[in-house]
């Protein structure tokens, strides 16, 4: 646990899910900046009596030291809510002090100050930016934050051209603001999520269907390397099992599953509230009416019960935001495992070099490789 230290008070703070190991923090220099422009570094204090929306506040620092002006969080990530959940408790906050949004639900009808942590997902900010802007006003006070490297001309002309002029502020401590003065004259093409393309030939089940993706997946242009090896190596399966698409993206790997054994009950999983909306476009789009499925956004296996699981097919992510870890993997692993019967196979995709062979071998007693190339490993395990 970190504190974050303001003029509004100091905040004690934690990514989610909690690790007392983990050195980063739940704030950067970006978050501090722009909570002391709001403050009025270089003026007056920020008006915040009106509506107040923070949209990719990352792990909730913004929200809570802010929440006397009860705004509204709008974030893809399930981690962010539950980690602003818990931020609000920690520090004494009611909950309902902050309104919790995700990029699928509905804006506030009016907002009067926009703050916007940049995501790592250009895609993701022109979407959003789309959907907020009949939102705003003349008088919206508008303010982006992210470290330099996160701001690129690029991310200025989507302000530009989605919402109105727009400015950048000196650096400090390597991070930067954007400052933008909507224009409700401004002329906008049509938002261009989500979009769609045709998988190619030879991936087995889901072989030349349809995919939806919505901004800020993974690979959202085409099937990613990785996948498609996935595809031509899943197991042949049948009868009646439970199968589970581990950090599911736009859902082509459940879709598989669902279309190569009719009597599977896929369950699709994610973090992301986008790629959960993919998933469901995709999987809807190109099964039977009436073919059910269930789509969770979760920490990993965590709401899936202890011993319900047949299979689980994995390509788990390597970081989380800018930082290089095999923490998600690593839990990925552990909760699989827990929610897997005896018997229950848990297959991985994955980078060679990411060595899943030795964790998934020290977990489950057991690991063997199912199809490999130079680049890719299938990896099978089985809870004995």
């Amino acid at each position: 646990m970190n504190r974050l230290t303001t003029s509004r008070g100091e905040f004690d703070l934690t990514r989610f899910p909690e690790d007392p190991r983990d050195p980063l923090r739940a704030w950067d220099a970006a978050d501090e900046y722009l909570l002391r422009d709001l403050d009025g570094i270089d003026g007056g204090p920020t008006d915040l009596s009106g509506t107040v929306v923070v949209l990719g506040d990352r792990w909730g620092a913004l929200v809570t030291a802010i929440a006397d002006h009860h705004p509204v969080q709008i974030t893809d990530s399930f981690l962010s809510q539950e980690a602003t959940r818990a931020n609000l408790e920690r520090n004494g906050v009611a909950a309902d002090a902050v309104r919790l949004r995700t990029t699928r639900d509905a804006p506030p009808d009016r907002i009067d100050v926009l703050l916007i942590r940049v995501p790592k997902s250009l895609a993701l900010l022109e979407d959003q930016l789309h959907r907020l802007a009949p939102h705003v006003h003349a008088g919206t006070v508008v303010v982006g934050a992210g470290m330099v490297t996160e701001i690129h001309n690029s991310t200025l002309k989507l302000f530009e051209r989605i919402l109105g002029p727009t400015r950048t502020s000196l650096a400090a401590k390597k991070a930067r603001l954007i400052f933008c003065s909507p224009d409700p004259r401004l002329p906008r093409a049509a938002n261009p999520w989500p979009r769609s393309y045709t998988l190619p030939t030879g991936i087995g089940a889901v072989s030349g269907l349809t995919v939806t993706n919505h901004a800020g997946i993974f690979c959202a242009d085409r099937l990613d390397v990785g996948t498609r090896f996935f595809l031509r190596n899943l197991p042949p399966r049948h009868g009646r099992e439970h199968v589970v698409d581990l950090g599911c993206g736009n859902g082509v790997i459940g879709l598989a599953a669902a279309l190569s054994n009719s009597e599977a009950q896929v369950t699709f999983i994610d973090e992301s509230y986008q790629a959960l909306a993919s998933a469901e476009a995709t999987f809807r789009a190109n099964v039977d009416a009436g073919t059910t499925a269930r789509f969770l956004a979760a920490d990993g296996m965590s709401d899936v019960p202890a011993g319900t699981v047949d299979l689980v097919l994995n390509n788990p992510p390597f970081h989380t935001h800018r930082a290089t870890t095999d923490a998600t993997a690593w839990r990925m692993f552990n909760g699989s495992r827990a929610a897997l019967r005896r018997g229950g196979e848990l297959w991985v995709v994955g980078n060679r070099h990411l060595g899943y062979h030795a964790k998934l071998r020290r977990l489950f007693g057991n690991c063997e490789v199912a199809a490999s190339d130079p680049r890719f490993v299938v990896l099978r395990a089985v809870k004995r």
